[in-house]
């Protein structure tokens, strides 16, 4: 007995495998597939004249743009407007758009570059000494050289544990190390450059050729990334997107390191004082796209920058899991996508598992979803069992 069901194509990959298995002509696929992408961009606040011009030439192509009341009557100012059509047809809005006055010739511009950016996502994240390839997703197994992280603070705080940890989590699949010498959970006091070197420094010239994995030191402090990249490190992993010291951009620049900026409100002892956002998922992007443009000015390639959310920073349960859910849009912005979950409080919060070491499943049921909406990096404590994890997500939605 046959029955009519929905079809999920999350992606052009799996409307082609599906037009393939049906039979369709190899031409007729080429001709089809962008007909079944159907997308919806947003575009904040536009002026009501530019947002009434966008909805009748998008009814006109036969897809639709949704405008708050009133925007036909100007009897707001301005409004979101939401593009709902195919690729196609956006692009074909970008066209028209072309001698339109308003700011629409720039914004036809913009919605060109994302689609563009849509279909082919980064490939790679370069490093100082490598390239790395996304072609499935990395792991970025945590070493914390610190006596007071939420987690496993105190555990490697000698040179030969710190150094034993390092090369265990290699051994167990991890494709980056990421050294932290300072905590920044939530309420954590700041210490000096110099304490945070005297943690991090020895680890990294200890490993210096018996790892053969890129290490990433998680620091904002300019003269703490000089010392470190100069002994061998290849990422800088800046919390504060670039905010917190103006001079760490050139340092990277300078040693042509590979960048994570992440989005935060202020340090670890005010951040989570500062929780309430009016468009979380916004002002994150923004955040971040800021931070992107920041380090590119300063002469960091696009390929080597990497974008954080944030996770459990100046975010509260609800905005985590917010950001959580919209991953697919943060995914969609030009750059790679690190997510940091492991064992955080958040997933403590849901669970009622009040040890960090007790949230494995919760991370591995968080390191999927994000696999799964896009992620390319993940960063976790348990680098065996959340690579598992990983590759299984994505295998799951791409072969």
């Amino acid at each position: 007995m046959s029955f009519v069901r929905a079809l999920s194509l999350t992606s052009p990959a799996a409307a082609q495998k599906e037009l393939e298995r049906i039979g369709v002509d190899p031409a007729g696929i080429v001709r089809m597939l962008p007909k079944l992408e159907q997308q919806a961009l947003l575009v904040p606040q536009v002026r009501a004249a530019a947002a009434n011009i966008l909805k009748q030439e998008m009814l006109s192509l036969g897809g639709d743009a949704a405008v708050a009341r009133g925007t036909v009557a100007c009897s707001v100012s301005s409004t979101d407007v939401l593009l709902i059509g195919t690729r196609k047809q956006l692009l074909l809005l970008c066209s028209k758009l072309a001698g339109q006055p308003f700011g629409l010739k720039a914004l036809a511009l913009e919605i060109a570059a994302f689609l563009k950016t849509v279909q082919h996502p980064p490939a790679c994240w370069q490093t100082s000494r490598r390239q790395l390839s996304l072609e499935r997703p990395l792991i970025m197994g945590i070493l914390n050289v610190t006596p007071d992280s939420f987690s496993d603070g105190g555990c490697y705080a000698t040179i030969e544990k710190a150094v034993e940890r390092a090369l265990q989590l290699e051994a167990e699949g991890a494709d980056l190390l990421d050294i932290g010498g300072e905590s920044t959970r939530p309420g954590a006091p700041l210490i000096t450059a110099e304490h945070e070197l005297t943690r991090v420094l020895p680890v990294i010239e200890a490993l210096a050729g018996r790892l053969s994995i890129p290490i990433s030191v998680d620091t904002w402090k300019s003269n703490v990334a000089e010392a470190c990249l100069a002994a061998g490190a290849e990422i800088i992993n800046d919390i504060s997107g670039l905010n917190f010291d103006p001079d760490l951009a050139a340092v990277v620049a300078r040693h042509q390191a590979g960048l994570v900026v992440m989005h935060t409100r202020g340090t670890p002892q005010q951040m989570q004082q500062d929780t309430a956002y009016t468009d979380l998922l916004g002002e994150v992007a923004a955040s971040l796209l800021q931070s992107a443009a920041a380090a590119r000015s300063a002469g960091i390639p696009q390929t080597q920058i990497c974008l954080d959310p944030g996770i459990c920073f100046a975010k509260d349960l609800d905005g985590n899991l917010e950001l959580l859910r919209r991953l697919p849009e943060l995914a969609k912005l030009g750059y790679p996508l690190l997510v940091g979950t492991s064992r955080k409080s958040f997933i403590g919060r849901v669970l009622q598992r009040e040890a960090a070491a007790d949230r494995l499943f919760g991370t591995a049921a968080t390191v999927a979803h994000a696999v799964t909406s896009g992620a390319r990096i993940v960063r976790v404590h348990d680098v065996q069992a959340m690579r598992d994890v990983a590759l299984m997500a994505y295998a799951i939605n791409t072969r």
